[in-house]
Formats: C-alpha cells, structure tokens, sequence
C-alpha cells in the first residue's frame, strides 16, 4: 500500500487531534476532581502515540524541509509512549504496595515523579514542533495562526520545563503544562492541516 507524503501527514493531524480530545477529557477531569476512567484514556493514547511514532517518523525520512518539527514529533510520541505505560502498569501496583507498606510510599512517589518528567518532556518536544511549524505559516502567509502556534508553543516549553526543572507542583493546583501541551497539540495539527494542503497529490 502506498501513502503519500501529504496522505502521511493528513493522519499526524488526525492522530493528533485525537490524542488531544483523550488529553482534554483527562485534564477536564482532573481539574474538576473527578476521577478519570485512566484505563480507557491512557489505552487509547498508547495507541495514537504507537500509531504518530510510526507516522511522523515516515514524514520524517521524506520531508525536505521542516525536519526538526518532524523529528520533534516523532520524539514526543515515543516519550509519550513510555510515559502511558508507566501510568497503565506501575501506578497501581505501587500505589497499592504503598497504602500496605508506609515504606514504599517515597517508591511509589519516584514513580509518579518519573512519568511526569517523560510527560512533560514529550510536552517540550510537541511545542518545539509547533514553534517550528509555526513559522512555517507565518513565511507561508498564515501570520496570524503561525505566531499565535509559536507564542503557544514558547510558553508550554517554558511551562513544561520549569515543571521538569522544579516539580509538577511548581504551578500549584493550575495545570498550566499540561493545560498549554494540549492547546499546543491542536495548534500544531491546525498548523499541519493547513500544511498538508500545501502539498503536491504526488
């Protein structure tokens, strides 16, 4: 089966448009103090991320052009893969291993530490992407999208490493890196539907 270049790059912004609703809900969730349904959430992530690694990673190889937004990309999935299957197959045991053993408790904390550093660093690399493909729209002439996608894409790199630098609690209750990561998510699939468009049917 052959798939374009530009047919490659129509399914990163269906994947990642997908991956943002899933991450949406989460947050939605979690800031309303509702429990998430993680199982569901985080299963259906670990195969956007599996599917977008795979994806962006043949973009990669065939772009001329914007190979660091692509590269970022390919990255963040791949973290984004290691951060899900941490919170799919240790959170629980330890969790449950912790309320036991009072001891393990600072284990299960290192755990849930670990997990949010890969999250935070796949949110980097995601907002690298749209810094890059952000300026991409601005020479291509969609100022106004491709400076907001890099303001967008500045701050959840600030955010997201001042999380990684200092601890998820740096912001206190607000979720600001991951709030920022998931709005940088949508901007960059706006900015690679528009993209995509651009491209030759080959």
């Amino acid at each position: 089966m052959e798939i374009t270049f530009k047919q490659t790059v129509q399914i990163m912004v269906i994947l990642l448009f997908a991956a943002a609703i899933t991450q949406s809900i989460y947050t939605a969730l979690y800031v309303l103090e509702m429990s998430p349904p993680r199982q569901l959430l985080w299963g259906l992530e670990s195969a956007l991320f599996v599917l977008l690694a795979a994806v962006a990673g043949s973009a990669l190889v065939r772009a001329d052009l914007l190979t660091l937004g692509f590269s970022a990309i390919v990255c963040s999935a791949l973290l984004n893969v290691v951060q899900v299957s941490v919170g799919l197959t240790l959170f629980a045991p330890f969790g449950e291993a912790a309320a036991e053993m009072s001891q393990l408790a600072p284990t299960a904390s290192a755990v849930v530490a670990f997990s949010f550093m890969v999250y935070n660093a796949a949110k980097v690399l995601l907002a690298i992407a749209a810094v890059v493909f952000g300026m991409a729209m601005v020479n291509g002439g969609s100022k106004a999208l491709g400076y907001v996608s890099a303001l967008v894409g500045f701050i959840a790199i600030i955010a997201n490493t001042a999380s990684m630098a200092m601890g998820r609690d740096v912001f206190g209750p607000l979720p600001i890196a991951g709030g920022s990561g998931v709005v940088t998510t949508i901007l960059l699939a706006v900015c690679l539907l528009i993209y995509a468009r651009s491209l030759p049917e080959e």
